[in-house]
């Protein structure tokens, strides 16, 4: 579900003023982490991110409201936000020609510059061939080929989300093509059906393989090696995977990792051999030995400017060593180190001599070492079987699995593998036949992924095999599915009958689930439920909620959408697309956002009624929500979220883990109001200062204004929120229902939009430090100019112009007044405390605007204002040419280095970068764990929680820690537990508290002292209470009628036995 941000609710008119919103940045364990908008954290594990994308929808388009008063001529004189002091400074060029996409937030220009010069070959259009193809089309390279001799069959179905029952025996590559030309129509998609041979391999720069055999990932492998060609194995049987990559002799790796490069602030450097660097405040550094730093802005020792990269020693989280500073010259103030990414190259070896090599399995499972070595082996041998019998093991056949395992052995008379996990042998010859599409989900995102390293130069290849397994989704019990129990029926479930049985297939059908979010990662688990076959019988049900629409930049990495439905609800059209991909499935569509206020619609009965929930979240709040939604209707609940290339998920089993729990999580890097108000040093800074800018002078006075004009009570209110506050948001009120000739800004034509000398751009605490002159030869203050005069006249309903020569003219007859600073204006020093950046409010000015607000005249409809939501995707709504001016020019005048059209669309657009291989590796891994659910997993050792980086292929899977117990009066409870009491028992009439009590009493030997429902008390020891029903005493107690749909009240005990105890059973008291 995409949800706003939280923003400061409090009205504001100076944008400079507001700190709201600010950008979080949280440590993934000691990795260094790209600038983001918002984490999600999980219980007792490392910080990891969430999927967002943020609904800053616009109001305020082309259309003209009904009431909007309009001037059509232009050329009259021009008033806007020309207080600015500008000095001669060089142009900025903030315009593009390429289109942005999260993409290219994630991987930068330049290497989607090189993606976009590549060809790519994918061979094989199976399940995992089809994810692979789906993933890297969405990424933007130039071109993919897909290649597949072969007819769609039914096995394919359950996993080849483009193929249907009407392509059974058509080729699968043709019968893909057209889909999956629609996913990106910048990518060019063609389809092979020819065999594979040297001549078409030659034609690319990288090439996939999957559903291949052994001798041709040799021969192909060879010729890819000798001839530079990126070359990737791709394969995946049952519940195992198998991903090689090769990318050939010299592999130039231009940026390891993608994370920005650090930087800190310096409190002070020694002089000595060799100097320490002392970071400003509690600012940690997050450098390790041998990262390599540049200096700049150092006054006094200012050699270390001018020298080439010091490689560093780490001394303490503050403090670092660097070279012999004792010749230079001796520190004053200032500097900044910033973390300098140097290129490396890599080496590759060809995949037959790689298979003798395990040196090169890169380990992604430290409690499955061994059983990893065993498949390296296994698959191997499993090429043979195939090579020898003309087909695959039968599933769960036992003489297969023997015939598999002795050729295991025969193989390790070579490797020499010390142990033989044989047990993983079995079930690999068991499931073999398996093709699932939770598995075909993450190999692909993994293979996917390497394909944008092999194109693009950025990040850390795989070196250079890995293998997954998930078999602990096979049932706990020993008695596995026999072999004349898994007959093929010819549906289009097969695939997954094969690994499971059929009454595992029956169970999956009848399932009610509930999916919260239809976002990137919503899209995914939707695809997965279709082809899974989740909720898709009789019984089966799947209830899918998005307040969202659908909007341009989902486009590459929500799958499901197109370009033709910009502006529909997501969850609609979501549905809608998986009911094509499995028209037996049942699901239905809501617009809900989940929050108390939708509990009409998900009350008690509704998840009674559930299976399980699973949560494709963008924000920790709604997701502490949903978790304590389902610890209190005892529900388990799948989770997952993606940043970039990072991306984790979490399973919460009633009674048997931890569940999400409370956010506790604190963001280590938020920006304080002083540091965007008066000492800005990052470009974050002043793009959030924009971006607060355009809140406040676009949305938040004109809300304020139309709040006066039909709300009595609004002044009053205002007041109450503190002098300081009220002056700011009347002054801001006031002055935007004046005209300009009264002292106010109102403008009443086109003109008086240009050049408004009321509204502050350098004024109060936001004064200048380098003031700038303006130039109207310069881009970068002519784009600022007509964007701020165009949104400027757009909230009062004046037609505005692109014509920047008629601008142009009219700016000619403008003066510039001289800055001059406020007296009332206090910046503090740099260590001030942000409370302290405030003016101190003039009540004789207070006084005299509560009488101007006073006057009848002023409340005019037409007075009414036009507030600006923000909306990133419309180039032509002047709202991204007024962030990227802005804060490029604020940033010229704090000497921080510009921020291009595409850097600052990410971070003013509070864009948390998604990509489509994260995406689908994560709903992968969260549908293996829906698996053990459905099948009623009772070991805490088959579950798995997750976190990876793609980036530099780092895995980690743990355990999921169990709950916390707690004891009241002996007992030992979890949060799991709750007191469940039926207040009619029989038909009868409703029990009296007094009732309540005594059931307690008798059922769970607890005497209950106390009750507390929601924040008032509702029994504490008062005996005229007892004779009460419970539901009068919440009415009376409330002064409040229970709502018609509330069917289930929470009440929270004291007892006796335990009062002061701080955790307790809650009582789920049925109405």
């Amino acid at each position: 579900m995409e949800e706003n941000l939280q923003h400061d609710s409090s009205p504001q008119s100076d944008p400079g003023s507001s700190a709201s919103s600010v950008l979080k940045m949280v440590q993934w364990g000691r990795t260094p982490t790209a600038n983001v908008e918002t984490w999600d954290r999980t219980p007792a594990q490392p910080e990891v991110c969430k999927n967002s994308n943020t609904n800053l929808k616009l109001k305020l388009k082309n259309s003209k409201p009904n009431n909007q008063t309009t001037t059509n001529n232009p050329s009259v004189a021009l008033r806007s936000f020309l207080v600015v002091n500008f000095r001669q400074i060089s142009p900025i060029s903030t315009r593009t020609s390429i289109e942005g996409t999260t993409n290219r937030y994630v991987l930068g220009h330049d290497a989607m510059h090189r993606m976009g010069t590549a060809d790519v070959l994918i061979a094989g259009m199976r399940g995992l061939g089809v994810e692979i193809a789906k993933n890297v089309i969405l990424s933007g390279v130039k071109s993919v080929t897909i290649q597949d001799e072969g007819q769609t069959t039914w096995t394919d179905l359950s996993s080849q989300f483009f193929l249907k029952e009407s392509h059974l025996g058509q080729k699968r590559a043709t019968c893909s093509l057209q889909q999956l030309s629609d996913l990106n129509p910048r990518v060019q998609v063609t389809a092979h059906t020819g065999p594979l041979n040297e001549d078409l391999l030659l034609q690319f720069q990288v090439v996939v393989l999957t559903d291949s055999s052994l001798d041709d990932q040799k021969r192909f492998g060879e010729l890819c090696h000798s001839q530079g060609i990126k070359f990737i194995v791709a394969d995946t049987r049952g519940l195992c995977g198998q991903l090689f990559c090769d990318f050939g002799e010299e592999l130039e790796v231009l940026d390891w990792d993608g994370e920005e490069p650090g930087s800190v602030i310096i409190q002070t450097i020694t002089k000595a051999n060799p100097g320490v660097v002392i970071c400003t405040g509690d600012q940690k550094h997050g450098f390790s030995d041998g990262t390599k730093v540049s200096f700049s802005e150092v006054r006094g020792m200012t050699e270390l400017n001018n020298i080439s990269p010091v490689e560093i020693e780490y001394i303490s989280p503050h403090s670092f060593s660097i070279c012999d500073t004792s010749a230079f010259s001796d520190y004053e103030r200032g500097g900044i180190a910033t973390e300098v990414k140097e290129s490396f190259v890599l080496s590759f070896k060809p995949l037959s001599e790689a298979l003798l090599d395990y040196n090169l399995l890169i380990t992604n499972d430290y409690g499955k070492i061994s059983r990893h070595k065993t498949l390296h082996l296994a698959f191997q041998a499993l090429h043979g079987f195939v090579k020898k019998e003309q087909r695959l093991p039968v599933p769960w056949s036992q003489s297969d699995a023997d015939t598999l395992l002795d050729m295991v052995k025969e193989l390790n008379t070579v490797a020499q593998l010390e142990q033989l996990d044989e047990p993983a042998v079995r079930s690999l010859s068991y499931t073999a036949q398996g093709d699932l599409a939770p598995v075909n989900a993450f190999i692909g995102g993994l293979a996917a992924q390497e394909v944008i390293k092999a194109c693009s130069g950025k990040f850390t290849p795989l070196q250079q095999w890995l293998y997954f397994d998930a078999l602990e989704c096979l049932p706990e019990e020993e008695d596995q599915p026999a072999e004349c129990s898994l007959p093929a029926k010819g549906t289009r479930y097969d695939g997954q009958v094969a690994v499971f049985g059929s009454a595992f297939q029956e169970k999956l059908e009848r399932q009610k689930y509930f999916l919260v979010g239809a976002g990137a990662i919503g899209c995914e688990l939707l695809k997965n439920f279709a082809l899974l076959g989740l909720g898709a019988g009789k019984e089966g049900h799947i209830t899918v909620t998005d307040m969202d629409f659908i909007e341009k930049s989902n486009l590459n990495r929500q799958f499901l959408f197109r370009s033709q439905d910009i502006g529909k609800s997501k969850s609609d059209v979501a549905a809608k697309a998986v009911r094509e991909m499995n028209p037996q499935m049942n699901i239905t569509a809501h617009q809900n956002r989940l929050d108390p206020g939708s509990e009409e619609v998900y009350d008690y009965n509704f998840f009674m009624g559930l299976d399980g929930v699973a949560a494709a979240l963008d924000n920790v709040e709604a997701r502490v929500y949903l978790d304590g939604r389902c610890v209190l209707h005892k529900k388990p609940m799948l989770e997952g979220g993606t940043l970039g290339s990072k991306g984790h998920t979490l399973v919460v089993v009633p009674h048997l883990t931890e569940s999400y729990g409370q956010d506790t999580s604190k963001p280590s890097d938020v920006f304080p109001l002083c540091t965007l108000k008066n000492f800005p040093y990052r470009i974050e800074h002043t793009l959030q200062w924009a971006r607060d800018q355009f809140e406040g002078l676009f949305k938040q006075t004109p809300e304020n204004v139309n709040l006066f004009l039909r709300d009595e009570g609004f002044v009053v209110r205002t007041l109450g929120h503190g002098d300081a506050e009220a002056l700011e948001v009347l002054g801001g009120v006031w002055s935007s229902l004046e005209d300009m000739k009264s002292g106010g800004q109102r403008p009443t034509k086109w003109e008086d939009c240009t050049t408004a000398t009321g509204l502050p751009f350098w004024s109060g605490s936001k004064r200048c430090p380098h003031p700038l002159t303006f130039d109207p030869n310069n881009a970068a203050h002519m784009d600022f100019v007509v964007a701020a005069a165009n949104l400027y006249g757009q909230i009062f309903g004046v037609k505005g112009t692109r014509d920047r020569a008629s601008i142009r003219n009219i700016l000619e007859k403008v003066v510039v007044p001289s800055f001059t600073p406020t007296s009332s204006v206090h910046i503090h020093g740099f260590f001030a405390l942000p409370s302290l950046c405030v003016f101190a409010p003039d009540k004789a000015q207070l006084e005299d605007l509560k009488g101007k607000l006073a006057s009848p005249s002023l409340k005019s409809s037409a007075m009414q204002m036009y507030p600006i939501d923000f909306e990133k995707d419309d180039d032509s709504n002047f709202h991204m040419d007024y962030i990227v001016a802005a804060s490029n020019l604020r940033a010229e005048n704090y000497d921080i280095p510009a921020a291009d059209r595409h850097q600052s669309k990410r971070i003013a657009g509070r864009i948390i970068p998604a990509i489509a291989t994260t995406t689908a590796a994560v709903a992968g891994l969260m549908c293996l764990e829906l698996y053990k659910l459905v099948q009623g997993h009772k070991k805490i050792s088959s579950y798995r929680t997750s976190y990876f980086i793609l980036a530099i292929d780092h895995f980690v899977w743990t355990q999921p820690l169990r709950p916390q117990s707690f004891e009241v009066a002996g007992k030992k409870f979890t949060p799991w537990d709750n007191f469940l009491v039926e207040g009619r028992r029989a038909g009868q009439q409703e029990m009296t508290l007094g009732d309540l009590v005594e059931y307690v009493k008798e059922t769970y030997s607890l005497t209950i002292c106390s009750v507390f429902y929601e924040m008032v008390v509702l029994y504490d020891k008062q005996e005229e209470r007892l004779t009460k029903s419970v539901s009068e005493l919440v009415k009376m107690t409330t002064k409040a009628d229970i709502p018609p749909h509330k069917n289930m009240l929470e009440l929270v005990p004291s007892f006796v036995e335990d009062e002061y105890c701080d955790l307790v059973p809650s009582i789920m008291y049925l109405l």
